[in-house]
């Protein structure tokens, strides 16, 4: 056993810190998730997360450096194939992809369609890249009358099912979108299929929080089969258990709202355990970043500041809070993808060295190497370790 008690590592979904160096390939120049956002609502202030060195990371227009902050901070650079939310949790765990996953810009084979509708029973509306709030804009009607599901995918390696809950239920759903993970599998192994339940009348249709994903098993040990082999906790709240497709994890909570995912936090935060607390706030992404909406990123990540300071009230000897992001999701930035950045790290608690500066790092993986190391696990197959920097060896 190593001497940390607790690590809650927060993964701010689509929370940018600047440009990957490699931003060019991915048509990603000059993004900037944070910094693009503050200055388009003129100015963010988040004194909590400011407080800690949030505003050392990368310019924040009404956060500004601190000279005394009382956390630690950094970026992490992305070395994985891909700019998606398995890619990114996967690295931070230590589990780097080295092919990305497929993408379908001009749908899904016709074939591979064929056989997902004989195994469904139903024919499906749709079949190509597109915004899930237009397509169910387009196709909901259709899908009212026929009863057919809606299949689109986008930039990322995603198979997305659209429904209306009353014409297919939540659970039917749920199981149409296990048919499809069954189904794609060797040179279709998207990373993910995703459930996108929605209500409303034509004209007025809404997706609902009931989101699931279906990703595909990791393809090697990760931080969380590390920790669960020697007996630790670790415990995944909103996306986690899908991301990992449930694998490493002792408890998860599928929380579906940044609200939901932090109250949660606040619970477990009051019992007793020994392991990881691994959150995912998905909103940023989600909601706010592919709909390039700054007003709705912005107050999401005031929200973010707020519980950071409930959290701080709560946090024991032997805590280590961190926060990053898996990827970017300017909300100011051309079109509607995700886009390739680096990430933030910032790291706070009663066993955090504060006031740190710890660069640039070569990959995600080094905060999951950082934790590995100061649990005294099996070492990671990617990623340097910090810990001893931040006091945690």
């Amino acid at each position: 056993m190593g001497s940390l008690k607790r690590a809650i590592l927060v993964v701010l979904d689509g929370v940018g810190a600047g440009a990957n160096p490699d931003a060019a390939a991915y048509d990603d120049e000059g993004a900037s998730s944070l910094e693009h956002c503050a200055q388009a609502v003129g100015g963010l202030e988040l004194p909590n997360l400011g407080r800690a060195g949030f505003g050392n990371i990368t310019p924040i227009l009404g956060t500004p450096p601190r000279a005394d902050a009382d956390g630690s901070w950094g970026r992490m650079s992305e070395q994985g194939a891909g700019k998606d939310s398995t890619t990114g949790h996967w690295e931070i765990t230590g589990l780097i992809l080295r092919q990305p996953f497929p993408t379908y810009p001009h749908g899904f084979p016709p074939e591979l369609i064929a056989r997902f509708e004989a195994a469904i029973g139903r024919k499906v509306l749709g079949n190509k890249p597109a915004s899930g709030t237009e397509i169910i804009k387009e196709l909901g009607e259709e899908h009212l009358r026929t009863g057919c599901p809606i299949v689109y995918t986008s930039a990322d390696s995603v198979f997305q099912i659209a429904a209306h809950q009353d014409v297919i239920p939540l659970e039917e759903l749920y199981g149409i979108c296990q048919i499809a993970r069954s189904l794609l599998v060797g040179e279709h192994a998207v990373g993910r299929v995703i459930a996108r339940p929605f209500t409303g009348t034509p004209g007025h249709f809404v997706r609902t929080e009931h989101r699931r994903d279906f990703s595909l098993p990791p393809t090697g040990p990760t931080l969380l089969d590390h920790l669960q082999a020697r007996g630790y906790a670790v415990i995944g709240l909103g996306k986690i258990e899908d991301l990992f497709a449930g694998r490493g994890l002792t408890a998860s909570e599928h929380t579906e709202t940044n609200g939901a995912g932090m109250e949660a936090a606040l619970r477990w935060l009051e019992r007793d355990f020994t392991g990881l607390l691994f959150v995912n706030l998905v909103e940023f992404d989600q909601l706010w970043g592919h709909r390039r909406d700054s007003h709705g990123y912005a107050q999401a990540l005031r929200e973010v500041d707020h519980w950071f300071g409930l959290v701080r009230q709560r946090l024991q000897p032997g805590d280590a809070l961190f926060f990053t992001g898996d990827h970017g999701v300017d909300p100011t930035y051309r079109g509607t993808d995700h886009t390739r950045e680096q990430v933030p790290l910032l790291a706070y608690g009663p066993a955090v060295r504060p006031g740190l500066d710890l660069g640039v790092r070569a990959t995600f993986a080094d905060l999951g190497q950082t934790i590995a190391q100061a649990f005294g696990v099996e070492p990671l197959a990617a990623g340097t370790s910090f810990a001893q920097e931040l006091g945690l060896l």
